[in-house]
């Protein structure tokens, strides 16, 4: 939406208050001029003329019709009816309840030079009003002084008011912004996190089916036994992988919708992974050292994912003899690290990945405040070590 389709667009939404607050003013302007011309009404033999009287009296009240749109405009009408009213010697007259309005919207909506002009002119207009004939008492001061340092003094409270609540709003609508940044950034990490995770799964699961498959096609035919075995592998990886799954898929449906699932994996669930791996045909060895201490339940998902995902590239693309996973306990970390002891032939496999595992095991690390080392181990193989705060 463009600057002047906003513009055009605010200004109708402010239609209605605006045509509110002319039809409250124009009350406040008839019902005032009304209680003027009433109040002097039983002294109108001692008026005249009566007509200009009236026409004074009238005039201290009707143009507050526009004291918000002309609220200087209004106040030197005002003021200028009341004066020519007390100077022409008319006698009666009755509170300068308009006057004061007018100085009252002078005070709430305009800036501090005008209000200072403002308010000497309410001096100046109130010194020759009781200069005139018929105002020789004491208590004429006094009481016109109280009624226009109310009006100024319930003014300026207005204006500041008004200005406490738009703050209060830019700061709500500041917070609401803060908000749903921050929103917009946990969606956006628990998103990251959710791919993380189906990358893990899927790539550790399907990788061991895939070299599974590959061993029942060369078995079959001349070892149907072995060939089933295999088989029997892929379904079993392929029913936890459907599981891994199922679990993924409640955390992104709705509390309503969100169906029983199973514990997030740990370091103690590392068994089933060691068994799939050597089942596919990479012997791995698994040390544990150190006293076993109490994982934060992020660190020990993460851990496990670590292992899993450096165990599935290792399958995948090492092509290696075999593999060596310790994990080391030690004062506030546990390390965690894979080792291969690099491929069987010469020439590794041609299988190329595309780059999220370690980006992924990278990812996770960083975001345990961990710090995570890669390379070469020996001639040929390879090393992924990650050391994890214990909270």
């Amino acid at each position: 939406m463009t600057a002047a389709r906003r513009g055009l667009a605010d200004r109708l939404a402010a239609l209605p208050e605006r045509r509110q607050e002319q039809l409250q003013d124009t009350g406040l302007a008839v019902a005032l001029a009304a209680v003027n011309v009433v109040s002097v009404l039983p002294y109108r033999t001692q008026l005249h003329p009566l007509w200009l009287a009236i026409a004074l009296l009238a005039g201290q009240a009707l143009p507050l019709i526009w004291r918000r749109s002309a609220a200087v405009g209004v106040g030197a009408v005002i003021g200028a009816a009341r004066i020519s009213y007390d100077k022409i010697g008319f006698g009666f007259a009755p509170l300068p309840l308009g006057p004061a309005i007018a100085v009252y919207t002078v005070f709430d909506r305009r800036g501090p030079v005008l209000r200072a002009i403002t308010a000497v002119l309410v001096v100046v207009g109130a010194t020759i009003s009781l200069a005139s004939s018929g105002h020789s008492e004491p208590y004429d001061a006094i009481f016109q002084g109280l009624i226009f340092a109310t009006a100024m003094a319930a003014g300026a409270l207005s204006r500041a008011r008004r200005a406490s609540l738009r703050a209060a709003q830019s700061r709500a609508e500041r917070a609401e912004a803060e908000l749903d940044q921050e929103s917009a950034r946990a969606a956006a990490a628990e998103r990251t996190r959710i791919a993380r995770e189906l990358h893990d799964v899927v790539a550790h699961h399907v990788s061991l089916m895939a070299v599974q498959a590959e061993a029942a096609a060369s078995l079959l035919p001349a070892q149907p036994a072995q060939a089933r075995q295999s088989v029997d592998i892929i379904g079993e990886t392929a029913r936890q992988a459907l599981t891994e799954l199922r679990r993924l898929l409640g955390v992104l449906r709705g509390p309503a919708e969100r169906s029983a699932t199973s514990p997030a994996a740990s370091l103690t669930d590392l068994g089933g992974v060691l068994a799939k791996v050597r089942e596919a045909g990479l012997p791995v060895e698994y040390d544990v050292t150190g006293t076993p201490a109490v994982l934060a339940p992020g660190i020990e998902l993460t851990a496990f994912r670590i292992v899993q995902e450096a165990l599935t590239n290792t399958l995948r693309h090492a092509d290696a003899v075999q593999a060596r996973v310790t994990v080391a306990y030690e004062p506030g970390y546990v390390t965690l690290s894979v080792v291969d002891s690099g491929p069987r032939r010469r020439d590794p496999p041609a299988t190329s990945g595309s780059g999220f595992g370690l980006a992924g095991i990278a990812e996770r690390v960083a975001s345990c405040g961990g710090s995570l080392t890669v390379g070469p181990s020996s001639a040929t193989g390879f090393a992924l070590t990650a050391r994890l705060p214990v909270r």
